[in-house]
């Protein structure tokens, strides 16, 4: 059969298209550098706010394929380089003869494999960051008051600095705080007939308030933060709760949040489909430089031209070929049978 794709390469072409290999697989190092970073930097982003994010959510699974697949890239990419530049030198080239098969393989598989399904996964899993957000917001507001409840002791603190670190407050906006207790009962006066009426009036028990924690608010507002009976026309009578003149952040934290991490996942998903085509490339060009090499010997100033190819013959007869080579290897050889003794010859009579 004759070879899939094949490519001429003369003596100038060879050695062109090593160095360019090498830059290319520098680039690669590069990109694959990158993407562990993106993905390094999402990965802690979501362990700081892991508490605002349901479990069942999966979008953790996408920083970790993408740093496996930016490993991946970031190891390939070192063995390009090292293999281009060994090939323009005859003495260096043949330790790398036995390398590159395994090195075009495992990033062939294992790092395309990765590349592409990170790739997938960013298209699919920032999807679901909505509802995780929504069920991981809902419960932080809940058990925001839960300061003595072991498991939820530091609700309280990691709210507020969610607040105050990314300006927003409550999950799509100030009145969500009315909807839930978040002041905890051992700040509740039993005796106070206004607690008792609010506790009473509320089908759960709890005691509900117009107002919103103290994180709501914006510091660098010059006045005052209105906090409690926001609701109340007459409690303060030059602010309308109608007009965003209450000195609170404006924006939820859902949706914060959710433009936060979708950026950050974007950018990511720039930098793997960006590694995705280098190491496409660095891979093709370096089969095609190991075929070149392989017809002259190792030797790519060899006389002559010679030829480059993705397979010697089709995929379907290399694989097969591949397959009945590995069952000969495994296939004990026969053992050689000794040699079979001449039967005695019987003396003749001698004449006489």
């Amino acid at each position: 059969m004759a070879p899939v794709l094949p490519v001429v390469l003369p003596l100038q072409p060879r050695i062109r298209l090593a160095q360019g290999l090498w830059l290319l697989s520098w680039l690669l190092a590069l990109a694959g550098g990158l993407t562990l970073l993106c993905s390094g930097h999402l990965l802690v982003q979501l362990w700081h706010l892991g508490t605002f994010l349901a479990p069942s959510c999966p979008f953790p699974a996408l920083p970790q394929t993408a740093l496996a697949a930016g490993a991946m890239a970031l190891g390939t990419g070192l063995g390009g380089a090292g293999a281009s530049q060994a090939s323009l030198d005859a003495a260096r080239y043949p330790p790398w003869r036995g390398v590159l098969s395994p090195l075009l393989a495992a990033g062939t598989a294992a790092g395309g494999g990765l590349l592409a399904l990170a790739l997938g996964l960013t298209l699919v899993l920032p999807a679901s960051l909505h509802q995780g957000l929504e069920e991981g917001l809902e419960a932080a507001l809940a058990h925001y008051r839960d300061t003595e409840v072991p498991g939820h002791c530091q609700a309280k603190r990691l709210m507020d600095e969610l607040q105050l670190r990314y300006h927003c407050c409550g999950r799509h906006g100030y009145k969500d705080w009315f909807g839930v207790q978040w002041v905890s009962n051992r700040y509740l006066d039993p005796s106070d007939q206004d607690v008792v009426d609010r506790i009473q009036s509320n089908v759960e028990g709890l005691y509900l308030i117009d107002g919103v924690p103290f994180s709501c608010c914006n510091p660098h507002s010059p006045r005052p933060c209105l906090q409690s009976q926001l609701s109340d026309p007459y409690a303060h009578p030059l602010f309308d709760p109608r007009q965003p003149n209450l000195n609170l952040w404006a924006q939820g934290c859902h949706e914060v949040l959710l433009g936060h991490l979708q950026g950050l996942s974007g950018t990511l998903g720039s930098m793997l489909a960006v590694t995705f085509l280098l190491q496409a490339l660095v891979l093709l060009g370096l089969r095609y430089l190991q075929t070149a090499l392989e017809g002259l010997g190792g030797v790519i100033d060899g006389e002559g031209e010679t030829q480059g190819y993705l397979f010697p013959g089709g995929l379907r007869d290399t694989l097969k070929t591949a397959w009945l080579q590995g069952g000969t290897a495994h296939k004990p050889a026969p053992e050689e049978a000794p040699p079979e003794e001449e039967p005695p010859k019987d003396d003749l009579p001698e004449a006489m």
